[in-house]
């Protein structure tokens, strides 16, 4: 993996963040990938699954705006650190840090730990 695969693949998560579009969701996975929301939770597992659970909770097209640096990268995995700002009502600031393990083009495990800036 090059560090431009991780940035596209990245891309790619972005673009089905806004479409919601299940085709989008479902082009980042491997079949029998594993997503886990939170590290101390039990993984989603399967693509149609992960479908399934990104669609249960959905951010609403162009309510959050978000930012990435690529950390670090090397033999199939890649490490993330995002912003997500939501512009709702009460608006929130998120950090994220994210464990991406790519096959190709695709996640087949996927670990992200999010944090709540204090207002």
């Amino acid at each position: 993996m090059k560090e431009k695969d991780l940035d596209r693949w990245v891309e790619r998560y972005r673009k089905a963040w806004e479409s919601n579009d299940p085709k989008d969701i479902a082009a980042l996975w491997t079949e029998d990938a594993v997503w886990y929301r939170r590290p101390d939770e039990a993984p989603v597992t399967g693509r149609d699954a992960i479908v399934a659970a990104w669609l249960e909770i959905a951010d609403a097209p162009g309510e959050t705006t978000f930012e990435y640096e690529v950390l670090g990268f090397g033999d199939g995995v890649g490490f993330v650190r995002g912003w997500t700002t939501y512009l709702t009502n009460p608006p929130g600031e998120f950090s994220n840090l994210w464990v991406i393990r790519l096959d190709k083009d695709r996640a087949y495990e996927f670990t992200e730990w999010w944090m709540e800036k204090p207002r």
